[in-house]
């Protein structure tokens, strides 16, 4: 499921219904279910262990925040609907309008793909700065509560051992039972839920991992004012190396540099920039060279494997609870798929929720099920033009790949494949777009076919 096969959001499909939801984590995912929930309930607590910043600065409890984040389409149009103003407060506090069209170079099958023929805006900004101005727009809310340096202990089970009733939390050395009617896990790959439900004698979710052994490094360089220019060079078989740079905030474009299965990129500011140096284009090292280096610092982070839990997949799970984000799945961060796919979650729990509570769990997992599947083939099966990569392979992942790899070599020259790809990678169009009769004849034409040819075919 994608932007274009979720109904939007609605704010006259809930009435409030009164009583308490507590959300565990107030990163993305915990902030976006909370504005949903908000809805539906008259209070809403949201805890997290951090105490949180008042400036948007990395925290340690996100520690993938220091790293590139992207807010693709599907996420920025779910989220303005969600909190109206949102992009503009981003804008507004730093982050840069870019266009995919014209600012964004991708590298894909040896060449950058041909420039799009339709505007296609999207806001670029460190992390920390989209969930700062999230935090303060959800926080602004009537029903909301977030409650920082709070530390989750343990949900709190009915006399049934049927249904949570609340949560068990630790903040300034005191425990203290929050009650709630619903409990939202949002508390990312450390989710503690599996190793609940075990202990309770609940079935638990099972888990699909693609070992991609990634490792990537991070750092900025100054930038100036107008210079919105963007690269994406993605590892690719045989091609173990990848890097980008993005414009952000503060005039400075964050540089990151990639490795797949034993490649590292370096955290010394000369081994970093030779690593820069090895990719198939010379931009990225430019940058490097040409810009001031805005910190001393480099930092590092491992993602050994994507990690899909099947919720939906469980015939027994109690009432009250649900688990969203990271600790539902995480992908391939080079896809940058996780801020999006976390608001299309939002998105269905604004559904579900506006069909009643009876069932809630059930019906939820099975609409975020259809969620993960398209960012999950997307990320996993590019994964898999690995021959290193491990894990359950999706289904026709092998033509797909070979289809997609003669896309890209014709979206060389052809920027309405280009366009097509763009909007499938952001999720505003599902995977079966690109399968549409006049994508497909596109790129299975014979190459060297007339301009004069195409045009007549498809005007």
């Amino acid at each position: 499921m994608t932007l274009a096969t979720i109904p939007r959001y609605d704010d006259a499909r809930i009435a409030g219904q009164g009583g308490r939801a507590v959300v565990v984590g107030a990163g993305v995912a915990g902030l976006l279910a909370a504005r949903v929930l908000a809805d539906a309930f008259a209070a809403v607590t949201v805890i997290d262990r951090d105490r949180l910043p008042e400036t948007p600065i990395a925290r340690r409890g996100v520690p993938q925040g220091r790293h590139p984040h992207a807010m693709l389409e599907s996420g920025r149009a779910t989220i303005e609907d969600l909190l109206p103003g949102y992009g503009a407060d981003v804008v507004a506090a730093g982050g840069v309008v870019t266009d995919y069209a014209s600012d964004v170079q991708f590298y894909g099958q040896g060449r950058y793909l041909a420039a799009g023929p339709a505007s296609l805006e999207t806001v670029s900004a460190t992390r920390p700065l989209f969930e700062h101005v999230l935090r303060r727009h959800v926080s602004a809310l009537d029903a909301v509560e977030i409650r920082s340096n709070c530390q989750w202990t343990d949900y709190r089970l009915d006399d049934t051992a049927t249904a949570v009733e609340g949560v068990t939390v630790r903040e300034d050395g005191d425990r203290e039972a929050l009650p709630a009617e619903l409990v939202v896990d949002a508390s990312g790959r450390t989710s503690r839920t599996p190793a609940w439900l075990a202990k309770h004698g609940y079935p638990t979710p099972r888990v699909d991992e693609v070992r991609i052994d990634m490792a990537y490094s991070t750092t900025f360089v100054e930038r100036p004012p107008d210079d919105h220019r963007t690269y994406l060079v993605p590892p690719s078989s045989p091609r173990y190396r990848g890097g980008m740079a993005a414009p952000v905030e503060s005039g400075r474009w964050i540089l990151n540099l990639q490795g797949v299965h034993g490649e590292t990129p370096p955290t010394d500011d000369e081994a970093f920039s030779e690593y820069a140096a090895s990719l198939p284009v010379p931009e990225i090292r430019r940058l490097l060279a040409d810009y001031p280096w805005a910190t001393e610092e480099i930092v590092a982070y491992p993602f050994p494997s994507s990690r899909r839990h099947h919720y939906e997949a469980l015939d027994r799970f109690p009432d009250g609870l649900l688990v969203v984000g990271d600790a539902l799945a995480s992908f391939n961060p080079v896809y940058a798929q996780g801020m999006s796919v976390t608001a299309l979650e939002a998105l269905v729990l604004h559904h579900a929720l506006a069909a009643g509570q009876e069932d809630l769990a059930s019906r939820f997992f099975d609409r975020t099920a259809a969620v993960v599947d398209t960012a999950w083939s997307l990320a996993t099966g590019a994964d898999f033009g690995f021959a290193e990569t491990r894990g359950p392979r999706p289904r026709g992942t092998t033509v797909v790949n070979w289809y997609l790899s003669r896309l890209l070599r014709q979206a060389h020259t052809d920027g309405t494949l280009t366009d097509a790809f763009v909007r499938v990678l952001m999720m505003e169009r599902p995977p079966t777009a690109l399968f549409r009769p006049g994508v497909v004849w596109r790129v299975l034409k014979p190459t060297g076919v007339v301009r004069s040819r195409e045009v007549a075919t498809h005007s």
